[in-house]
């Protein structure tokens, strides 16, 4: 590798892109495993829901992916912040939904408390994308 292209690796930023990968990759998964068995034992609400999980995992991944690329045009606090608050979403939004799915078909209840998970992971996105926003206005 030569020198100029081994620097333009560093200015990248490696926790979003390892962790961009690791979620599309399992979006895959995830989106696989709904269409194929989920589907047999999922109501058609559930399975709605729970495609809606993956798609935003996917979507956010795929912004924490260009994130990484990004990292050298933006101050490093930025990057950070961003960078926390869509993994945060993923994890809250996503994997709240997965949960909340599993959880009504296999009819557990008391599930009120973890509902809120998923509008807090939604404030997460919108606030990552928002702070993404103001970046972009600090360029120079």
């Amino acid at each position: 590798m030569n020198l100029s292209l081994h620097k333009s690796l560093q200015i990248m930023y490696k926790p979003a892109l390892l962790s961009g990968t690791i979620l599309a990759m399992l979006a895959v998964i995830f989106g696989a495993f709904g269409a194929h068995y989920l589907k047999t034992i999922f109501t058609p609400d559930l399975l709605t829901s729970f495609e809606t999980g993956v798609r935003y995992q996917f979507y956010h991944a795929i912004a924490l992916l260009i994130l990484g690329l990004y990292a050298s045009q933006v101050e490093a606090k930025f990057i950070k912040t961003i960078f926390i608050f869509f993994l945060g979403g993923i994890i809250l939004f996503s994997g709240s939904i997965y949960l909340l799915c599993a959880f009504k078909s296999a009819s557990i209840i008391g599930l009120s408390g973890l509902g809120i998970l998923t509008p807090l992971g939604g404030i997460c996105f919108i606030l990552a994308w928002a702070i993404w926003v103001v970046s972009i206005f600090k360029l120079k």
